[in-house]
């Protein structure tokens, strides 16, 4: 085998691990429950509605 062939293999090979690897992470990711908090467990939430009151507070004193 020449040099060339040689490097095609490798390539291909190569080629066919990466898209196997990607393959599988796709899947892994779909396959991923994903959960929604409510609206009234959620501590941002909370914090950003005292943040505005207090801001309009200070804004219309």
């Amino acid at each position: 085998m020449n040099t060339l062939t040689i490097s095609i293999l490798i390539t291909l090979v190569i080629i066919i691990f990466v898209v196997i690897i990607f393959a599988a992470a796709i899947t892994k990711g779909y396959s991923y429950k994903h959960t929604i908090d409510q609206l009234e467990d959620n501590p941002y939430l909370k914090s950003e509605t005292k943040e505005k009151e207090t801001k309009e507070g200070k804004e219309r004193s």
